[in-house]
């Protein structure tokens, strides 16, 4: 997902301001052992690319970041600002990839076979204790999503994040004994 950048300065409050006036969105690009550098994207342009972003998955999206000079820099998300009355997006925050340097992102968690599943079909409620898992890993080995397939299970039965297809890439940061997924009784 292609998105053009400008630089900005980070003077005042008042500057972030003036651009979101002018219909962009401060943010941050921070690099691996360099300062944040302060950079400024359209709100049209972010907008229409987030429309297209699956539900969940925007922690995973990668975007291609263009300056003036058309220089290209990949980067992810890592936080998005919101107004809090009109839900508008008034800050991000990015972080550049490379290709030899690890992240820590999360990935989210998908059930797969919901239709399927004996337990739902009895009367049971799947209830998703945890919706993403925090994991450590190379750019180019990032998972867009965990699939958890829920097809076989009972009532009262759960599945942890260890019965989760992970890659030997990617090293998990958090403790796989945890419930990820379980059928309960209405």
């Amino acid at each position: 997902m292609k998105l053009q950048m400008s630089k900005r300065s980070a003077a005042r409050k008042s500057e972030s301001k003036a651009i979101r006036r002018a219909g962009n969105i401060p943010a941050i690009l921070y690099t691996q052992g360099k300062p944040g550098e302060t950079v400024a994207v359209p709100n049209g342009e972010f907008q229409s690319l987030l429309r297209q972003v699956q539900p969940g998955r925007l922690s995973t999206t990668v975007f291609t970041l263009i300056d003036e000079n058309g220089k290209e820099r990949r980067a992810i998300i890592k936080e998005i600002q919101y107004e809090p009355t009109t839900y508008k997006v008034s800050h991000l925050d990015f972080e550049e990839l490379h290709k030899d340097v690890k992240i820590n992102l999360n990935i989210p968690i998908e059930c797969t076979g919901v239709a399927e599943c004996a337990g739902i079909k009895l009367g049971g409620v799947l209830r998703q204790v945890i919706r993403s898992l925090r994991v450590r890993c190379l750019p180019k080995d990032m998972p867009a999503v965990f699939e958890l397939d829920i097809r076989n299970m009972a009532n009262r039965e759960s599945k942890r994040l260890s019965d989760l297809a992970i890659p030997k890439e990617v090293s998990p940061l958090a403790n796989m004994n945890e419930v990820a997924v379980v059928i309960v009784k209405r």
